[in-house]
């Protein structure tokens, strides 16, 4: 990975719902609950960065429309994307806390998507999250996606591609599955989506590295063909 680039913290929210943690030996929800404190150990570089992916994938949300961050975590992408109506839906009440004025927040599991109507919504978006899921709240979590969407809404997904990131893929320990951009795209494809759009290399997979990531040099790396440490993928899903 580019020493430049480095430094990158991605939304992601561990799809554990309270009810399943209370029911957890407490061992191992203390292990769960502490995830956050033991990932995100320097959140000061990340409005600048999100702004730069942001204004990146501003082209696959309109202004006006209506937007949800899925698993929206400390909210950098619901944070800075425009949008006429925004939601931040995690499962960790944190995401009051981190969400600006305007957008709304929901406190839930991913997979439960029952307080937004069917068809409301132009784009849901998911960074670092379809991976942690197991095969039941995956398609229940993808099946309410497609439920709320608009036609020809937009499901957008950024997450590791384990074809470019075997090496470190499971420096998560809260990684459930494995995708690249093929399985990725092939079962989004038997929810009913299109996928029109399927990008193998998008962003360096690194969450922790402590050199600074200037905006500027990511939205280069962003606009380039060349990148180098790619270790994320993005895809843009269409509902029919």
């Amino acid at each position: 990975m580019p020493a430049w680039f480095g430094g990158i913290l991605f939304s992601l929210a561990i799809p554990l719902p309270g009810p399943l943690i209370s029911i957890m030996d407490p061992r191992t929800a203390r292990m769960y609950e502490r995830y956050y404190e033991v990932t995100y150990q320097d959140l000061s570089k990340r409005t600048g960065v999100w702004q730069a992916i942001t204004a990146y994938l501003q082209r696959y949300v309109p202004p006006d429309g209506s937007v949800l961050d899925l698993g929206a975590g400390y909210c950098g992408f619901i944070n800075n994307i425009k949008a006429s109506e925004k939601y931040a839906l995690d499962q960790s009440s944190a995401v009051e806390k981190y969400a600006v004025l305007g957008v709304k927040t929901l406190v839930g599991d991913v997979a439960d998507l029952s307080r937004i109507a069917s068809g409301s919504l132009h784009v849901v978006f998911a960074s670092n999250l379809l991976e942690h899921l197991d095969d039941d709240p995956l398609a229940s979590t993808l099946g309410e996606v497609y439920r709320v969407l608009r036609p020809h809404g937009r499901f957008i997904v950024m997450q590791p591609n384990f074809a470019l990131a075997y090496r470190n893929y499971f420096d998560d320990f809260t990684h459930r599955r494995v995708y690249t951009h093929i399985s990725l795209r092939d079962v989004l494809m038997t929810q009913g989506f299109q996928v029109p759009i399927v990008k193998k290399r998008f962003t360096p997979y690194s969450m922790r590295s402590s050199i600074p990531a200037h905006p500027l040099l990511v939205a280069a790396y962003l606009r380039s063909p060349w990148k180098p440490g790619a270790g994320q993928m993005l895809l843009v899903a269409e509902k029919p």
